[in-house]
């Protein structure tokens, strides 16, 4: 078993790594395909230079070619990709374990780091991704047993709630983008509880990280946070514990 949470954790460092390219390349509107640049310079990258982690520490966090500094981003989305990676392992491996079923929560990580970042960097939502990660989910749940017609109605029930929000703040609250992203987690999270508890736990982390940024003086009153960085997080943690969560609520509630 430690092996494979060995490999499962090496493997995720990769993914890590194809996903910090991945995300600036669409931001950037290039194609996948090709070597590795750097950012400042647009130099190749040689493959030695390219190993996740172990080349950023090698390389005393600067670029071979032009020496400019090289983001912290870049070994963060590879540890904590790899450590999602051994988590999503170890949860399926735990419960009724499945190919399909862990194939969908590594895919599901996947866009939502991508997701996470593209918005923290950014303030974008990469539609893209939505649209044809919504469109795996959604024939991926047909596959599981899931209605076609509960699926269109949680993507609508998803994509509804944020529209709303957009109207009602006259654009200010929220992006285009966001609304988007509420039909992607609606078809990702067909279970409405889960979804239902990730939109809750949303709006409960953006509130609490938004009242100590204020406190230690790092955003004002009014200020915009990109809300896809709490939506990817509540996810995150809908992914691993949503059924305990969500007990939890009920029996609270109902006693």
């Amino acid at each position: 078993m430690i092996l494979t949470l060995v490999f499962i954790f090496l493997f995720g460092l990769i993914i890590g790594s194809f996903l910090n390219c991945l995300t600036w390349r669409l931001y950037k509107e290039e194609t996948i395909l090709g070597r590795s640049y750097c950012p400042k310079c647009r130099v190749n990258i040689n493959w030695y230079d390219n190993i996740p982690v172990l080349s950023f520490l090698f390389l005393k966090r600067k670029c071979r070619s032009c020496h400019s500094k090289i983001s912290w981003q870049y070994p963060l989305v590879e540890i904590i990709t790899a450590v999602l990676f051994v988590l999503v392992f170890y949860f399926n491996f735990s419960h009724d374990f499945s190919i399909i079923n862990l194939f969908y929560d590594l895919f599901l990580v996947s866009l939502l780091i991508i997701i996470f970042v593209f918005d923290w960097r950014w303030f974008l939502i990469p539609t893209q991704v939505l649209f044809f990660g919504g469109l795996i989910f959604f024939f991926i749940n047909i596959f599981l047993g899931f209605s076609i017609w509960f699926l269109l109605l949680n993507m609508i029930i998803g994509v509804s709630f944020f529209f709303l929000q957009y109207f009602l703040t006259r654009r200010k609250g929220i992006g285009e983008g966001d609304i988007w992203l509420g039909g992607f987690l609606g078809l990702a999270f067909p279970i409405f509880g889960h979804f239902a508890l990730l939109i809750f736990l949303t709006y409960i982390i953006g509130g609490l990280v938004s009242i100590i940024l204020i406190i230690f003086g790092l955003k004002k009153i009014g200020s915009k946070l990109p809300l896809g960085i709490f939506l990817s997080a509540s996810a995150l943690i809908s992914i691993f514990w949503a059924d305990k969560l969500v007990s939890w609520y009920l029996g609270l509630v109902l006693g």
